[in-house]
């Protein structure tokens, strides 16, 4: 019997020269991002206090409302750009992306007024919108099927540590530039990641259709059809593989969707959470987030490895479980030495699943229509994530009630948990996982004969 295995060091030693390329625009990426991302949300806020407000809106509804914009230009945008990603060459929609993204961080850098805010807002999601569903199209057709997860926990992995980092390099920044909450001071943090990301931008003209895999990297049905032999004597819903293989990405996308629409009401607040509530300076801010992306990446590696024993959609199920019974005490307020690390914790497991879930899709989606779904899934985790904020600002409002926003957000959670029980029976384990059992079920064999 010939055992198809391939170990981590043989999959480094043969990544695809669009997964390189992606690696790295994920590091400078995520690392720019995670500076002045998170700055940029800060100074809208203060800038809308020393602006007295926004058409008499309260700071908090202002920042929300920063997040539809951005919203509801993906909105108009995603669906055009899913279908020149499956129509048209990847890599020249994802040039035209940077260039629209170059511009946006110029407008961020050299604006300053609620024009110019917007204006940079609505490129972005401009920018977004044309990028990721080619982006992920061409990452998805540059791996060999069957052996998604693994590429996807490492690409996860670097995004967190840029995610990690760039947090813990903008609180050194705090403390060159002055500890305090002062627009200027968060200028220059803002002026130093955006330095960074726009290497990440310069690295997309780099990506290369003609680089991406064959049939090796197309969709894969015994992924669903296999689950059935396995299932056999348990209780399963009464449909046949062909209907699963159809209501799997709706149901992985409605999962999406759901808890995007959560997560945008209260998690778009929780540094202003932290800085009102617990008059956390900058400089502590930026390690905490810094400490939640990096424990996230190190579960989004632990949790690849769960789901080869447990299965990948039982693996998303028990940590999107455990998080929400976390955000649920983080409502009560707890002193600021339990906060933290549940605060870390909750969102190392809610986020650390996001590779599982991609990987599912990827390997039931065909090559032809993942422009279009990932144009779908961005929809579901962004649009919904930053339309939800505009609520979560109102919910909040100007009495600082951050602990309903919170509640909402856990119920909604609780709801998002359906979809992911729906398709357990129907997804199997990944050929990683398959070929790990064989072969170790070969050596036993060997063992006994010898």
């Amino acid at each position: 019997m010939i055992i198809e295995s391939l170990r981590t060091r043989d999959i480094l030693k043969s990544l695809n020269y669009n997964v390189k390329i992606s690696f790295m625009f994920v590091i400078f990426g995520c690392l720019g991002n995670a500076i002045w991302g998170n700055a940029f949300g800060m100074y809208i806020y203060y800038f809308a206090g020393e602006a007295e407000g926004f058409f008499g809106l309260s700071q908090i509804a202002v920042l929300g409302i920063t997040s539809a914009v951005r919203g509801l230009t993906m909105l108009l945008f995603l669906f055009p750009a899913g279908y020149l990603a499956d129509k048209f060459r990847r890599d020249i929609i994802i040039k035209i992306a940077a260039v629209i993204g170059i511009t946006a961080i110029g407008l961020i850098a050299f604006g300053n007024s609620f024009i110019t805010i917007f204006v940079s807002l609505v490129l972005l999601g401009m920018f977004s919108s044309l990028l990721v569903p080619s982006y992920e199209a061409i990452f998805a057709d540059s791996i060999l099927s069957g052996y998604r997860s693994k590429i996807y926990s490492w690409r996860y992995l670097l995004n967190q540590i840029g995610n990690s980092v760039g947090p813990f390099l903008a609180a050194i920044f705090y403390i060159i530039f002055g500890n305090v909450w002062d627009l200027t001071i968060i200028k220059r943090v803002i002026y130093v990641g955006l330095a960074i990301y726009s290497i990440a931008i310069i690295l997309l003209f780099f990506f290369k259709d003609k680089r991406v895999l064959g049939k090796e990297s197309e969709a894969i049905a015994e992924e669903v059809t296999e689950i059935f032999k396995e299932q056999k004597g348990r209780l399963t819903l009464n449909i046949d593989s062909k209907k699963a293989i159809k209501l799997i990405p709706f149901l992985l996308v409605g999962f999406n969707l759901i808890v995007a629409a959560g997560a945008g009401l209260s998690m778009q607040y929780f540094s202003v959470f932290f800085t009102v509530e617990y008059l956390i300076l900058p400089v502590w801010l930026n390690i905490i987030i810094g400490a939640t992306s990096l424990v996230t990446g190190l579960f989004g590696l632990a949790f690849q490895k769960m789901s080869l024993r447990l299965g990948r959609s039982q693996t998303i199920f028990l940590t999107h479980f455990t998080a929400t019974a976390l955000l649920l005490i983080i409502t009560i307020y707890p002193p600021l030495v339990v906060l933290i690390p549940f605060y870390i914790l909750r969102g190392s497991l809610m986020n650390g699943n996001q590779p599982l879930s991609r990987a599912i899709l990827m390997d039931i989606i065909p090559k032809k229509n993942r422009g279009k779904w990932n144009s779908i899934n961005l929809i579901a985790h962004q649009v919904f994530w930053n339309a939800s904020a505009v609520l979560g600002g109102f919910v909040i409002g100007n009495n600082n009630r951050f602990y309903l926003s919170f509640i909402i957000t856990t119920f909604v959670y609780i709801i998002a948990a359906i979809p992911i029980v729906i398709i357990m029976p129907f997804i199997g384990k990944e050929r990683e996982a398959k070929n790990k059992r064989i072969k170790k079920e070969v050596e036993s064999s060997l063992e006994i004969t010898s």
